[in-house]
């Protein structure tokens, strides 16, 4: 039978295709592979013994690990494909620098990129698999929550450039310290083709320092005299920016400090793949935010600023200064809806009272906080004087939700972030109801 295609979901599963009956924590794909089948699968992948009707025995391939069968078979296909494959690592700004590059390089070559953040041993191989023999770029992202992933990751996707974006405090519970993670993150280089170009963010020393270690060629990109692809008068204006790069003022439909860096990312992959500048400018002037990460949308009678996606302190200290880039000039109220931040080991409690003395310190006049370390958040705002009834804190996003109606009012700047496991998502579907209908 011909395999037209991979899935490890019978929901969405299609005719021809190859089933891989991953396991994990809370699935078993052995359970579906009789159901894949009969749906139409080409053939199954297992690990473990599956009862079976005659007529579907012949169309089982057993082996030891089927996850790391898939990798196996991605990293073949790999092979076979003549595009040019971009790998995109970081603590931060990872996925809205590989959107930014495909919303660019589409506009010249055929190119295929991950869906939503598919950037583990599971997601990865899946998206390389997904990639037609025509496509020209393959853009991947390369997550990591402990070590050694990023180096299983970049074995499989063999990519032509690989760019770290940032490296900086984020998974702190499985890698302990921040060079730790730096080394994780500059693994990226073990996966590099013979030819491949090695991208490092030249503003952050101790990545540069520890790139030098590697004893292999590499490019800086940054804002500091030293970086080799270098970019100047970063300036950002309320859901909009500029970046001046050689020589050139572009301007950056996008908000906040954080952004302007993405765009100089993806700025250095694309001067090595030989896009010009000005073809560069008019494709950034067209960008639209990425759901969920700094996202400024009007909502009613208020703004809101949607970064609900993950967080980890990097993100965080960037979404409070695009808040307070958007208020800027404003005599509007900033309200920060704040969920925690998972993953940070014992360093926990700390980064959360931090993060309390940022968001006050940044001009934030209202915060609203959930989760486990909510009370952190607020020891942390009020050390800098933001104490009292301007910092409210609730058990969970639930309780937090049900409260919003009585402090957040019209012409309210409101920025909402936490990590997934916070579940702000409900803050922003509540601000929705709220305003968008006039409940408020």
């Amino acid at each position: 039978m011909e395999v037209v295609g991979v899935s490890t979901d019978t929901r969405s599963i299609q005719k021809g295709n190859c089933f891989f009956a991953l396991v994990g924590p809370n699935f078993d794909g052995h359970q579906f592979v009789r159901q894949a089948l009969e749906q139409g699968a080409a053939c199954a992948v297992i690990q473990q013994p599956v009862e079976l009707p005659a007529n579907l025995n012949g169309r089982v391939l057993t082996v030891e690990d089927t996850v790391k069968a898939l990798g196996q078979l991605a990293a073949w296909y790999r092979r076979q494909l003549k595009a040019k494959v971009i790998a995109i690592t970081g603590s931060a700004g990872k996925t809205t620098t590989r959107h930014i590059l495909h919303h660019i390089l589409s506009r010249k070559h055929k190119a295929c990129q991950a869906e939503k953040s598919h950037n583990n041993h599971i997601g990865l191989p899946l998206t390389i698999l997904s990639a037609q023999p025509q496509d020209q770029i393959l853009l991947l992202e390369l997550g990591t929550n402990h070590p050694g992933e990023i180096g299983y990751l970049t074995r499989i996707a063999q990519p032509d450039i690989a760019v770290v974006t940032f490296a900086g405090p984020a998974h702190l519970e499985g890698f302990g310290t921040v060079e730790n993670i730096i080394r994780e993150k500059l693994s990226i280089a073990e996966g590099l083709t013979a030819a491949g170009v090695l991208l490092v963010n030249g503003d952050q020393h101790d990545l540069v320092c520890w790139t030098m270690s590697l004893n292999r060629p590499f490019l800086t990109f940054g804002t500091e005299a030293h970086c080799d692809i270098r970019a100047e008068n970063l300036a950002s204006k309320g859901a909009n920016g500029t970046i001046t790069i050689e020589g050139l003022p572009i301007e950056v439909p996008l908000a906040g400090q954080a952004n302007l860096k993405n765009v100089l990312a993806a700025w250095a992959v694309c001067s090595v793949a030989g896009i010009g500048l000005s073809d560069f400018a008019a494709a950034v002037a067209s960008l639209k935010p990425v759901c969920m990460r700094l996202s400024v949308e009007t909502v009613g009678a208020i703004t809101l600023i949607n970064d609900c996606y993950n967080a980890n302190p990097a993100s965080m200290a960037n979404a409070l200064d695009c808040l307070a880039a958007v208020a800027e000039g404003s005599r509007q109220r900033t309200v920060f809806i704040a969920g925690c931040m998972a993953e940070l080991g014992q360093q926990t409690k700390q980064l959360h009272y931090e993060l309390g003395q940022k968001a006050a310190l940044s001009g934030v006049q209202q915060i609203l906080a959930a989760g486990d370390w909510a009370a952190d958040i607020a020891a942390g705002a009020a050390s800098q004087e933001l104490g009292g009834g301007q910092c409210k804190i609730y058990p969970n996003a639930g309780l937090l939700c049900d409260n919003l109606h009585n402090f957040i009012h019209p012409a309210d700047i409101v920025l909402v972030k936490g990590s997934r496991s916070a579940g702000m998502e409900k803050a922003v579907e509540t601000l929705k109801t709220l305003f968008e209908k006039k409940i408020v």
